[in-house]
């Protein structure tokens, strides 16, 4: 029997696991972490005839070497013993690549980005479904691709799939529509989806990929193997390069037919999203802008991305009409959490980098809290600060970039922060300050990843929610004095019941 290996014990390592176990692997899986809930997930596994090696990684010595290794998202490309892997010859695959083989018959919307494939991808598959298709959202969001795949074997064979394929519909998927990282897309070779959709191009994750250039061709690879091309034209990045490095791509733009790049794309004028498919067809409108509850102007750019993919499908006016009016937005990101005596709490815990945080501020109204820090990153910073001196009577900040940021207000003479160091002290003292600026909104938009507190940005933007809800629910501020820091005017709020 052939032997498989999987790295990373995550939700798309569990389903990749499970999916070459049905297709006759032997396979062993591994994660460097140990904990109560990775050891029932152990035991779950071990009873699916799965060998799960918790606190070690790979390690490839000895005659018994794997014939395949799969790689989940989070583990990096480079590390050396994958290095050492392709020079043995050993095949090394992304779970997404693994997913792709299994469902290649099938088209594929591939959504990627620096910042907005998320709300795209939520939107698209909203639409789709609205015009009853069986097209689930995966990979970066929702499932993980390889579930889809468990999901369709599990139709075909008129049987449970282990668990992960039996979470939605086993009817026969239509379209998958997958959002995918540039550490997804690093790792798959083949991927081709019928449609490629690329939302914006920023410094992003430069740790991982060294250089932008880099960066972009990651990204690039997967728009090349799309037989359609759909892109943001309002991007300043790859609007650029437009049609000469991108001649057949159906472009955007928020701003109106004018600052359309090529002779077909979607536009928005006098309120609505048009359509042009070719150079010689008339403009059709296709839904009012305004059926988008969702502010902003990054989410009129997402609405006509999705409004070209699914146009590019087949999908009527009448369904896009539909989704697009029913769509509530994406947990994270600009998340209206509740409103506490006239002030608005949003979440916006998905704004890991400077681009994303500055389009969250410019999109809220204001003078606004802004609740910022964890985990810094590099990039550029300069238009995140101009859009705070703009937007924010004051600035909160949480995690190991406090200080570093605290120093950056005060070099472009913004002096209106507090270092509160964590969520707890940060939600009691946004509200006592937006009583004191008359400020609409508190707004989380950290600028920066989470791990130096917590897992990932979902856990940190579900601590804001459970803060802001408990807050509005009753809670007492109870004041105390912290020890001069970075600001002469510092202080804290901690929490009593």
């Amino acid at each position: 029997m052939s032997k498989a290996h999987v790295v990373g014990l995550g939700k798309s390592g569990v389903a990749a696991a499970r999916l070459l176990k049905r297709e006759g692997w032997e396979v062993e899986l591994s994660d460097r972490n140990t904990s109560e809930t990775l050891l029932e997930q152990q035991q779950e596994l071990a009873a699916e005839q799965i060998t799960v090696k918790l606190g070690q990684s790979l390690e490839l010595n000895g005659a018994n070497l794997p014939q395949l290794i799969v790689v989940s998202p989070g583990v990096p490309w480079d590390i050396p013993v994958l290095v050492e892997a392709r020079q043995l010859g050993i095949e090394t695959i992304g779970e997404m690549e693994l997913a792709w083989r299994n469902l290649r018959s099938l088209p594929w919307v591939g959504i990627t980005g620096t910042n907005g494939k998320t709300t795209t991808t939520a939107l698209i598959a909203a639409i789709f479904q609205a015009a009853e298709l069986n097209a689930p959202a995966c990979g970066n969001i929702g499932y993980a691709a390889c579930e889809v795949a468990l999901s369709q074997g599990a139709g075909r064979r008129e049987q449970g799939a282990g668990g992960a394929g039996e979470k939605f519909d086993n009817s026969s998927v239509d379209w998958v529509i997958a959002e995918i990282s540039s550490y997804q897309i690093e790792s798959s070779v083949s991927l081709a989806p019928r449609i490629g959709v690329w939302t914006t191009f920023t410094p992003d994750h430069l740790s991982r990929h060294k250089t932008l250039e880099n960066y972009y061709n990651i990204k690039a690879k997967l728009l090349r193997q799309s037989e359609l091309q759909v892109f943001n034209g309002d991007d300043a990045y790859l609007s650029q390069l437009g049609l000469s490095a991108w001649p057949d791509a159906y472009w955007t733009s928020v701003r109106g037919k004018d600052f359309l790049i090529s002779e077909k794309g979607f536009y928005i004028e006098d309120g609505w999203v048009v359509e042009k498919l070719t150079a010689t067809s008339a403009p059709e409108p296709i839904v009012k802008v305004s059926s988008l509850r969702m502010v902003g102007e990054h989410n009129q750019q997402n609405l006509l991305m999705a409004v070209a993919t699914a146009r590019l499908a087949g999908i009527n006016r009448d369904a896009i009409a539909l989704a697009v009016r029913e769509f509530p937005g994406v947990a994270h990101r600009l998340e209206h959490i509740c409103t506490w005596e006239g002030i608005d709490f949003i979440n916006d815990s998905k704004a890991t980098n400077y681009d994303a945080a500055e389009v969250g501020l410019a999109s809220v109204n204001s003078p606004a809290i802004l609740i910022a820090g964890g985990e810094a990153k590099a990039g550029d910073d300069t238009a995140w600060l101009a859009q705070i001196q703009t937007k924010a009577a004051a600035v909160l900040l949480i995690g190991s970039a406090a200080p570093a940021f605290a120093k950056r207000l005060r070099e472009v003479g913004y002096h209106t922060y507090h270092i509160v160091e964590t969520m707890e002290r940060a939600i009691p003292k946004s509200a006592e300050l937006a009583k004191q600026y008359q400020a609409p909104v508190v707004l989380l938009s950290p600028a920066c990843a989470s791990f130096d507190q917590y897992p990932n940005f979902e856990v940190r933007g579900d601590r804001f929610r459970h803060l802001c809800l408990a807050w509005a629910g009753g809670w007492k501020p109870a004041r105390v004095e912290l020890p001069e820091l970075e600001n002469s005017s510092q202080e804290s709020i901690v929490q009593s019941r």
